[in-house]
């Protein structure tokens, strides 16, 4: 393998002092592999961690089976490249939507240090022309260039861009409709389905769709945590039968619905219920991964900072 740089990080200083070549006339070296690994261009190999010494930003999609082990890679020698020069070490990757849910990720998420991209749930890309038609996420454009998409990847970033500062307003009220946001069983926290509907006249936590974040200002919400287990404490620790998708029983047992939040089954919204009380009889419905966020700036407030910044 063969990476294309403007220095050799096998010899910076050299290359720094001595080095005349045009930014626009890259030269090559290889990226060989650590003796006896056969792992040529692998991230954890030395090479390729030199190059990641000498990056200013990092743009790259990564192997998503070991996107936790290269997002701690990234973390660590950003740490030792703020420490040695006070530079930061950006980064722009690609990785699966799920990977928010990961302790791992969504520490640094918590903690402002990483944040997604600009665009959540789409990624399209060009593919060879012998690359075979699919009955979905595939396209033909005008010129006869095929494409391909993906619904569930999104770009992980600690770049800031203009929409990580963009206010999220809905007409969405507690107040007016409080039916509409039912309390979980196991934490003191409301349910929203979504991000539109989340609720600006209410002060406590919410349990928001992790898609919330491609919607997140930090300056307006603050993140609490992540509603599973290992995240947050929950307040009661029921024993639960699991129900199958019709609602009948499975003979099989949980605790906390699994480790998550839940909360008890309408009939009037919900399909079937997914849990039932060993204890009570009391049905319960499944609630998909959730972010508990909390409130604390008013939209007006924002506004009134965004106008005296102007």
């Amino acid at each position: 393998m063969r990476a294309e740089l403007e220095s050799d990080p096998k010899d910076l200083q050299t290359t720094q002092n001595k080095s005349t070549k045009s930014p626009k006339q890259p030269s090559f070296f290889p990226l060989d592999e650590d003796k006896g690994l056969n792992n040529a261009g692998d991230f954890r190999s030395k090479d390729c961690i030199e190059l990641l010494k000498l990056a200013d930003i990092v743009v790259t999609n990564p192997p998503f089976s070991l996107f936790r082990e290269y997002v701690a890679q990234l973390v660590e020698y950003g740490e030792k490249k703020k420490k040695e020069s006070g530079k930061e070490l950006n980064f722009v990757i690609l990785g699966n939507q799920n990977a928010i849910t990961y302790k791992e990720i969504f520490k640094l998420i918590k903690e402002n240090k990483l944040w997604l991209g600009r665009t959540l749930s789409y990624a399209a890309f060009k593919v060879p022309n012998y690359y075979e038609e699919r009955s979905n996420r595939f396209w033909i454009d005008e010129n006869g260039q095929k494409w391909r998409s993906f619904g569930n990847i999104c770009w992980f970033t600690n770049l800031t861009h203009k929409k990580r500062n963009e206010i999220l307003e809905t007409i969405a009220s507690y107040k007016k409709n409080p039916e509409q946001y039912p309390k979980y069983d196991n934490y003191d926290a409301i349910n929203v389905d979504k991000t539109i509907e989340i609720p600006l006249d209410y002060d406590g936590i919410m349990g928001v769709p992790i898609t919330f974040l491609d919607k997140h200002n930090p300056k307006q919400f603050e993140i609490v945590a992540l509603g599973i287990v290992g995240s947050v404490d929950f307040t009661c620790n029921k024993k639960m039968e699991i129900l199958d998708k019709f609602g009948n029983s499975t003979g099989k047992f949980t605790f906390n619905a699994k480790g998550t939040l839940y909360r008890k089954f309408n009939p009037h919204t919900d399909k079937t219920p997914a849990f039932k009380d060993c204890e009570s009889g009391e049905l319960y419905s499944s609630i998909y991964a959730r972010i508990l966020i909390r409130k604390i700036a008013e939209v007006d407030e924002l506004r009134k900072l965004e106008f005296e910044k102007m």
